[in-house]
């Protein structure tokens, strides 16, 4: 479903990322791990549109993206739920997801989604009148991925979604990724710093180090690599 050819961004004269290649089959969790400043988050916003990369080539279902704006790319059926959440805290859960159904029309199916998400995380329906800044972490959490997928996207970009919450919250958000492939048959790429259980519900993931991708490989065998262990599972 998505391909990276070669991608080189930059910020300013600082290259962030170095000839980055990789691929994210159609139906399945791809996650990307690796260490705090890796380029984990810059491959999404290269994705997204957000940092335009430098060089190289980015397809979506065999299209060309790279230079597509951050609307159009959204409109192409990618989703991304930032690192730190971004809600809009002044409105309510149900603006909120408005919001993420935008450049929709067809009524129909923007309410079997909301029912869907509804059924999916029920506190988002027991608080679909209460602003979004008003939540915990993990509610605010949940609400942003909910809002991705009132887009209806067939690939959902996800930026540290266990980042700052309690160990409980971090099991069910994970949780939730899995079910939401597995029920919607919807493609992820996962950045996660939780390597162990971003690997635990991924089918297959890379590592970076350093702008560059330094392993990959299924899931199973990133579990299994000695090197992997060592430098990212505290094993």
């Amino acid at each position: 479903m998505l391909e990276l050819k070669d991608i080189r961004t930059c910020y300013g004269n600082i290259m962030a990322l170095k000839d980055v290649t990789l691929s994210v089959p159609a139906g399945e969790i791809v996650a990307l791990i690796g260490a705090n400043g890796a380029g984990k988050t810059t491959t999404l916003m290269s994705i997204s549109g957000i940092v335009p990369p430098r060089s190289g080539e980015i397809l979506f279902l065999g299209q060309p993206i790279q230079t597509l704006g951050p609307d159009e790319i959204v409109s192409l059926g990618i989703s991304q739920v930032p690192e730190g959440r971004r809600i809009f805290p002044k409105l309510t859960v149900a603006e909120n997801l408005d919001m993420g159904a935008f450049l929709r029309s067809d009524q129909a199916g923007i309410k079997s989604d909301l029912d869907y998400i509804y059924g999916l995380f029920p506190i988002l329906a027991q608080r679909r009148y209460q602003q979004g800044g008003t939540l915990s972490g993990g509610e605010q959490q949940m609400l942003a991925i909910a809002r991705a997928l009132m887009a209806r996207p067939r690939l959902l970009l996800l930026d540290e979604p266990s980042l700052g919450l309690a160990p409980l919250f971090v099991k069910l958000i994970l949780t939730m990724i899995r079910k939401i492939s597995d029920e919607q048959g919807t493609t992820i790429l996962l950045v996660e710093q939780n390597a162990n259980m971003a690997l635990k519900i991924a089918h297959r993931g890379y590592v970076m180090e350093n702008g560059r991708i330094a392993f990959s490989g299924t899931a199973r065998s990133l579990l299994n690599n000695e090197s992997v262990k060592s430098a990212y599972l505290g094993i």
